[in-house]
């Protein structure tokens, strides 16, 4: 079954027909399924409930397994801000000994924008990652944040001016640019 197919299945199950939701314990053991197929359908069925199945991602965020916790992150990316809830333990898994992890993570926080504020401290401690990439999304999320990321403001300077970093000079200027009407509807992205 295609994405779109999943998708509309959704949609069709959620107007009315009194079906109970998905359970998202079961989705989250679906997903960790080593078929593919099997897999991504649970991926994209988590991502289109949101917000409930954010417990059960979390558990598996904490998993001894790497491979899980990837999984999990990635999900995260794909919630965007309706996985909020899980930002302080996505910014825990910014100091996962996994490298994907913590990559995966900072860009399940950038998906979040605003949304992710509370994790903006962990994304400050990411900036000296010894990984290139797990610096380089840190201060992606940073930058997608704007001005809730405020805060980061000084350690981004630092950056800065230790190296040249077109990216984390675009992070600054998203933070301190705030256009017109902004933050009320950015929080809620």
């Amino acid at each position: 079954m295609g994405a779109a197919a999943v998708l509309a299945a959704l949609a069709g199950a959620g107007c009315g027909g009194g079906q109970a939701p998905p359970d998202p314990a079961a989705l989250v053991a679906e997903l960790k399924s080593a078929d593919p197929a099997r897999s991504g359908d649970a991926r994209l069925k988590i991502i289109s409930l949101g917000e409930p199945a954010v417990p059960a991602l979390v558990v598996l965020l904490r998993s001894d397994a790497p491979r899980e916790r990837r999984l999990a992150a990635t999900t995260f990316w794909g919630m965007g801000a309706r996985g909020a809830a899980a930002a302080p333990e996505l910014g825990a898994a910014l100091s996962d000994s996994d490298t994907e992890v913590r990559v995966t993570s900072a860009m399940a926080l950038e998906s979040m924008g605003p949304a992710g504020r509370e994790a903006v401290p962990a994304l400050v401690g990411a900036l000296g990652d010894s990984e290139r990439r797990v610096r380089q999304a840190a201060v992606k999320a940073l930058g997608a944040m704007g001005p809730a990321a405020r805060d980061a403001l000084p350690a981004l300077d630092r950056e800065i001016a230790r190296e040249s970093w077109p990216e984390a000079e675009e992070a600054v200027r998203l933070i301190r640019s705030a256009p017109p009407g902004a933050g009320a509807a950015d929080a809620e992205r």
